[in-house]
C-alpha cells in the first residue's frame, strides 16, 4: 500500500462558488453563492477519505486597478470561514494573479504553483483535479493526476474530443453528490471482451451513466431489446457482437447474455450500499414482472409463453435461454412473468421491466455504505 499523500486540487470559481456573471470577479459579498451540495460533499470527503485539499485558482489581475485586493479578500475570506464552519479546511491555497497574456508559469493549466506536489511525496496518479473548465482538465494531465470535470454530461464528450490538446479520460458530472460517490466508492463500470470460435463480443457497461446506448449484434430486434436495458435502467451500455449468424442466432444471443452478466457482476463490485432488489412494468395489453436479486445466487423462474416462432429476427425460444445465461453469469436471481396477447409487447415489456429492476437494485447510497445482507457476503 502506498504511503504517499493524495490530494484534491480544487478550482474555486465555478466549482466551490458560483461563477459571478458578466465580469467573472467575486469582488463583493453580494456575489458570494456556493455551488449546490458542495458543503455536504466536501465535509463527507474530508471526514471519510485521506485527501489533502488544495485550492488552485486563477484570479486575473488581482492586485491591479482592474481587480483591487480590497475587493477580493472580504468575499474570499467569508467563503473560507463559512467552509471552515462546516468542517472543511484547505491544506493549501494557491492563487495566481496574472493575466492570460502574461504567460505566467504559475497560471493554470501550467504547474508552476504546484512544484512541491510534483517532487515525489504525492501520489498524483491517484489524486484528482476538480474544476469546471477544460483548462482544469489540462492541469490534471500536466500533473499526471485524474480529472473530474464539473460540467453537464450532455455534449461534454464532444467538447473533450474537440479540445486542441488531447486530454486523458475524465469523470464528467455537474453534481457534487456524484463526485463524492465517485471518490468514495469508485466508478461502477466494466469492460468485458468475450471471444470464442463462434462469437467476438465487446461490452462496456457503466452503471452510473445516463441511459446512453450503442448496440450492434447483427440482429435488429435483439439490438432493440438491449437498447431498452440501457435506456430504462439509466445506465450506459455499449455492445458490439460479431457472431456466426450464418449458422443461426443461438451463439450470438447466448454469448451476449454471458458477456452482459459478467460485465454486470464486475461493475457491481462488492455491492456495498446498493438496494439489491428490484421489480415490475405494464405495457399496453401486457403485464410484465421482473423481480431481481443481486444476492450472488443465480436462479431463473420463467413464466412466459410465446405463440410465434420469431419476433423480428429473433427466435422466441431464445428468450428463456438469454435470461438464463444472464442470470448465471451475473449471479442474480430473476423471476420473470409475462401475460398478454401481443408477442412484441410481451417481450419488450420483459426487457423494460428488467431495466427498471436493474435501475432500482443498483441504486447506491454512500451515506449508508453497508452490505445489504445479514450474511456479510453477496
Amino acid at each position: 500500500m502506498s504511503t504517499r499523500k493524495r490530494a484534491l486540487f480544487i478550482d474555486r470559481d465555478g466549482t466551490l462558488v458560483k461563477e459571478p456573471p458578466l465580469d467573472y470577479q467575486l469582488d463583493s459579498l453580494e456575489k458570494l453563492e456556493f455551488v449546490p451540495k458542495v458543503m455536504r460533499s466536501l465535509y463527507f470527503i474530508r471526514k471519510q477519505l485521506d485527501f489533502e485539499f488544495v485550492m488552485v485558482s486563477n484570479q486575473d489581475g488581482l492586485g491591479t486597478p482592474s481587480f483591487p485586493e480590497e475587493t477580493f479578500w472580504p468575499a474570499h475570506n467569508l467563503m473560507l470561514k463559512t467552509l471552515e464552519g462546516e468542517g472543511i479546511v484547505f491544506d493549501d491555497i494557491l492563487i495566481d494573479p496574472s493575466f492570460p497574456e502574461d504567460n505566467s508559469p504559475n497560471r493554470k493549466p501550467r504547474t508552476g504553483m504546484l512544484a512541491k506536489y510534483m517532487a515525489g511525496e504525492y501520489d498524483l496518479e491517484n489524486s484528482f483535479v476538480i474544476g469546471d473548465r477544460l483548462t482544469d482538465m489540462e492541469l490534471a494531465r500536466n500533473l499526471g493526476a485524474k480529472g473530474i470535470w464539473l460540467h453537464p454530461e450532455e455534449g461534454a464528450e464532444s467538447e473533450l474530443a474537440a479540445y486542441a490538446t488531447p486530454l486523458s479520460p475524465v469523470y464528467i458530472t455537474d453534481d457534487w453528490d456524484k463526485i463524492t460517490e465517485y471518490l468514495f466508492a469508485g466508478e461502477r463500470r466494466a469492460v468485458v471482451r468475450r471471444t470464442t470460435k463462434e462469437t467476438d463480443i465487446y461490452v462496456d457497461w457503466n452503471l452510473d451513466g445516463t441511459g446512453k446506448t450503442s448496440i450492434s449484434t447483427g440482429l435488429g430486434f435483439f439490438d432493440h431489446m438491449l437498447e431498452q436495458i440501457g435506456k430504462h435502467s439509466g445506465t450506459d451500455l455499449t455492445v458490439r457482437v460479431k457472431g456466426d449468424l450464418e449458422v443461426d442466432e443461438h451463439h450470438t444471443i447466448e454469448d451476449t447474455a454471458i458477456a452482459l452478466g459478467e460485465a454486470m457482476l464486475k461493475a457491481l463490485g462488492d455491492k456495498r450500499g446498493i438496494e439489491r432488489y428490484g421489480y415490475c412494468l405494464p405495457m399496453d395489453d401486457c403485464l410484465c414482472s421482473v423481480a431481481l436479486d443481486f444476492g450472488g445466487r443465480p436462479w431463473l423462474v420463467w413464466d412466459a409463453e410465446f405463440h410465434r416462432e420469431r419476433v423480428g429476427d429473433m427466435p422466441t425460444e431464445m428468450f428463456l435461454h438469454f435470461f438464463k445465461s444472464l442470470s448465471d453469469a451475473a449471479r442474480m436471481n430473476l423471476n420473470i412473468r409475462a401475460e398478454g396477447t401481443n408477442e412484441h409487447h410481451k417481450i419488450e415489456g420483459i426487457f423494460k421491466a428488467l431495466a427498471r429492476s436493474i435501475k432500482m437494485a443498483i441504486r447506491r447510497d454512500i451515506y449508508r455504505f453497508e452490505l445489504p445482507s445479514t450474511k456479510g457476503l453477496l
